[in-house]
């Protein structure tokens, strides 16, 4: 009985063997021909069987594939130590392919940690030209973007203040008219107050005008007494210059400075020979 258990045993292992030996056939002949999906299946099933190679082989096929983020996950479960540097290494291919940069840089550091590589390196060193240089570009538009809309400020500004400076213009001229204005009715007013204080205002056509067709429109009457008027002035004899000292000498005994005489009216009028004859 026993040596029945054992023939079983060795068979069913043997056919697992072969099984494993066909798949892993299977799987590099698909690698080979570019079959990544293919491949990765083919590994997938001698992975589960425990195999950490078959599964940094899956791991491997998915990144070929294209499946990045498949394949970051399989790496990842890899536990082989003798497989860390190159899980290191492939996980910084992930993580560049996946455009996460500073994920990528850690990997490859610590792969380098691990063991010197021409490639690690290299590719180490061209994600931190790649970082500075995505540094550099964001800072240039940073600033563009501030100068930008430095620019756009003083624009405005400038067209804030050619608006003042038009607003000023335009009261500076309303300021002119307003004081042109006062200048006209000071004068009005200034040739009012002449009037008022006697002084003869300058007539201007339109007054002249009128003043002579008001005389045109004098009455007979009026004229003639006009030159009835004129007549009796010339009649008047002046006082002559001997009667002017006389009536001085006689003011000058009264007391009287001046040649203007009171004249009594009414019945109580009396005369004085002086006053008929001051002289």
């Amino acid at each position: 009985m026993r040596y029945i258990l054992l023939l079983a045993s060795f068979c069913l292992f043997s056919h697992a063997g072969v099984t494993d030996f066909l798949t892993l056939k299977e799987a590099k002949e698909a690698y080979a021909k570019h079959e990544y999906e293919k491949a990765a299946r083919e590994y997938e099933k001698i992975a589960k069987e425990g195999s950490q190679e078959a599964l940094f082989d899956e791991a491997d096929a998915l990144y070929k594939a294209g499946r990045y983020e498949d394949a970051l996950k399989k790496f990842q479960a890899v536990k082989s130590p003798k497989l860390k540097f190159k899980k290191l290494y492939n996980i910084g291919n992930c993580y560049a392919h996946m455009g996460k940069i500073d994920e990528a840089i850690k990997a490859y550091e610590e792969a380098l940690k691990i063991e010197e590589d021409e490639n690690a390196r290299y590719n180490l060193e061209l994600l931190k030209k790649l970082k500075e240089k995505k540094r550099k570009d964001k800072k240039s538009k940073k600033n563009q973007k501030k100068n930008q809309d430095g620019s756009q400020d003083k624009k405005s500004k400038e067209k804030n203040g050619s608006g003042n400076g038009s607003k000023k213009e335009s009261d500076n001229k309303k300021g002119s008219e307003k004081n042109r204005s006062d200048k006209k009715e000071k004068k009005s007013e200034s040739r009012n107050r002449e009037n008022r204080n006697g002084e003869k205002p300058q007539k201007s056509g339109e007054n002249g005008k009128k003043q002579s067709e008001k005389k045109r429109s004098m009455t007979k009457e009026q004229k003639a007494r006009q030159a009835q008027m004129r007549a009796e002035a010339k009649k008047r004899t002046p006082i002559s210059d001997m009667e002017v000292r006389k009536w001085n000498k006689v003011l000058n005994q009264r007391g009287i400075p001046t040649l203007m005489l009171p004249l009594p009216t009414g019945k109580n009028r009396k005369r004085s020979p002086d006053e008929t004859k001051p002289w």
